[in-house]
């Protein structure tokens, strides 16, 4: 792949959603931007806010509502010079069409992103399991998106969704995560796949922190992974047309001599 680093554009990152989901994304970002050197990576602006209030308790009716927070943190991106927003969080999303038309920039949508990758994977998933915040489950942020390619999803049971799922993000959140939280998301991962799911999404940012791929039988899905390949991919072909466009760099210096 081409690297991106003569791209204009500019990464924002509405994070802080919580501060760790946020450094690992970054990290992820970083690993998945080809090149050899500094100069190859993508300009970034990270805005971490871990005051934003809980979003899961916000749509379950015992929070403060975080669309305030999250418009503010997107025009404090803005301000910064972000020409494109990404935010590490599942949970969050179900916020993303109360600010979107007020933020002046383009969302990249992880949900819809992953939905589109589970189209690519062979052989073809037509069931995936959701390990995710309640508040995720209960928005069916994936269950719109999943229905748009044809994609079944398998959730867990109630008894799963709070004693193993919402036990183990709040563990990572808490950075109290080990062996415990990795097996507590491992049998309700099995549990997904007894019920026929042929991928697994970690649907909240602080998942694939506690829970390894090969603790899991099938596909492990890291919307966050799948964010950064997304946002990589916009930059390398915004850099390639801007080259394509006039043989000059975004300093006005040719390319071909």
């Amino acid at each position: 792949m081409t690297s991106p680093a003569r791209t204009a554009e500019i990464i924002g990152i509405l994070g802080g959603m919580g501060p760790a989901a946020t450094a690992d994304f970054y990290a992820k970002l970083v690993s998945t931007t080809p090149g050899s050197s500094d100069q190859d990576h993508l300009r970034t602006v990270i805005w971490s806010d871990p005051t934003i209030p809980d979003r899961t308790e916000a749509l379950l009716g015992d929070g403060p509502d975080p669309t305030p927070w999250l418009l503010d943190g997107s025009r404090v991106l803005r301000e910064a010079g972000a020409t494109v927003i990404a935010i590490p969080c599942n949970t969050a999303h179900a916020f993303v069409p109360r600010i979107a038309d007020h933020v002046g920039l383009p969302i990249v949508h992880m949900i819809g992103e992953v939905a589109r990758y589970l189209t690519t994977l062979s052989p073809r998933i037509r069931t995936a399991g959701l390990l995710a915040t309640t508040g995720t489950v209960r928005a069916g942020l994936y269950q719109e998106w999943l229905d748009r390619f044809g994609i079944r999803l398998v959730l867990p049971d109630a008894t799963s969704q709070d004693h193993e799922v919402m036990t183990a993000i709040r563990m990572v959140k808490a950075g109290t995560h080990g062996d415990t939280t990795t097996a507590l998301l491992s049998r309700a991962a099995q549990r997904l796949t007894e019920h026929g799911a042929q991928a697994v999404i970690a649907g909240c940012t602080e998942i694939p922190l506690g829970l390894p791929a090969d603790a899991v039988d099938v596909p492990l899905i890291d919307p966050a992974l799948v964010l950064a390949q997304a946002l990589v991919r916009r930059a390398t072909s915004e850099s390639t047309a801007r080259q394509d466009g006039n043989g000059q760099d975004e300093n006005g210096q040719d390319e071909n001599g």
